[in-house]
């Protein structure tokens, strides 16, 4: 299969247990192979060749809606489908104008699948255009790559423009979620996604697509910067709740330690020295235990000498707030800015001060 998508490609699970028929005329597609592909790899489940302009397949189909693809050989790009329900599913097309269809009937997100591919067919021919300009242009010639540059900046600009136009109205469709990660989740910040994604219904997020965009959201937060640090409250020392957003205005070192862990307190040094060095410059740290026992945690807090906040709900690796950023080891932490968003992460010894005397100076 050379494409599945339109501008990216991902992959998806789907699960089906009941026949579902898809067909369509092909106008002046006799005698042309046409593949049906599920979401799970790239091996056709099925083939015809056109006959009368005609195909026709039968399709799993079970509680989950699950999207197909329509290949039809020696066309780059195929046409999408949504199974569910016992709605037969059928296109009206022809070879010159394949995947667009010119009559659909079929489910809802059917429907809206295809409105999803007319939409973004104007800059499927802007990006093959792109492609062949890019490979006239000389690696030497400076002028050529910089204008080069422009186009496909307003490029990736309409495409943003385009899908976000088309999730605002579409938000219970399966198509958006698709748009969402095959053709914005590259040209996103990892806020913005989430904040597309969360205008979504509840249904569509609650799908097994929804799902998968929920645990790329959480992959975010393990890794990526440039994202907003998601608030989280938990008790200081003397019990009382402390909130990452009270925090605000300022640079903090989010700190996941534990008293029992030794790589913890080998760096607790290097880190009690940034903080001295650093704490009258709009800079503080916010340390999150991992101890499960309360005596220990503040021993470790008094001998370290980690004369900074501290919070702990003293449930070891249960700790809520490292599993909500998906902290798997320890010692880990994230540098929040004054404007809430992480902008680095696991700085360690010399890196930390380099870091914090970049964005401090």
């Amino acid at each position: 299969m050379k494409q599945f998508f339109l501008l990216a490609t991902v992959g998806l699970f789907s699960t089906g247990v009941y026949a579902q028929q898809v067909s369509g005329i092909v106008k002046n597609g006799n005698g042309k192979t046409i593949y049906l592909f599920d979401d799970q790899d790239n091996n056709p489940d099925d083939s015809v060749v056109i006959k009368n302009d005609q195909f026709s397949f039968k399709v799993k189909s079970g509680k989950e809606p699950a999207v197909y693809a329509l290949i039809l050989r020696d066309v780059n790009y195929p046409m999408l489908f949504v199974t569910g329900g016992s709605e037969p599913v059928h296109f009206t097309t022809s070879l010159a104008t394949f995947p667009i269809a010119s009559a659909v009937k079929g489910n809802e997100n059917t429907q809206a699948m295809q409105q999803y591919q007319k939409a973004f067919e104007p800059l499927i021919k802007r990006a093959q255009d792109l492609n062949l300009i890019a490979k006239n242009v000389n690696p030497e010639d400076e002028p050529a790559k910089n204008s080069f540059r422009k186009k496909a900046d307003e490029f990736s600009q309409d495409v943003i423009k385009t899908g976000t136009e088309f999730i605002k109205g579409h938000p219970a469709s399966i198509a958006s979620i698709w748009l969402l990660m095959n053709e914005l989740r590259t040209r996103l910040d990892g806020e913005e996604f989430q904040r597309l994604f969360n205008s979504l219904d509840p249904a569509v997020k609650n799908g097994q697509y929804g799902q998968s965009v929920t645990a790329y959201i959480k992959s975010l937060k393990v890794s990526a910067v440039n994202i907003a640090a998601d608030d989280f409250s938990q008790t200081d020392t003397k019990g009382q709740p402390v909130k990452l957003s009270s925090f605000r205005g300022k640079y903090v070192l989010v700190d996941f330690w534990a008293s029992w862990c030794g790589p913890c307190r080998q760096e607790n040094p290097n880190v009690v020295k940034a903080y001295n060095k650093y704490k009258d410059k709009n800079f503080t740290i916010l340390g999150v235990s991992l101890d499960d026992n309360r005596d220990r945690w503040l021993r470790a807090i008094s001998q370290d000498n980690l004369h900074w906040t501290q919070v702990s709900d003293l449930r070891g690796w249960g700790n809520e707030v490292a599993v909500q950023y998906g902290i798997q080891s320890i010692p880990s932490n994230f540098l929040v800015s004054p404007d809430g968003k992480i902008i680095a992460r696991n700085l360690r010894g010399e890196e930390l001060e380099a870091k914090l005397e970049e964005v401090l100076k």
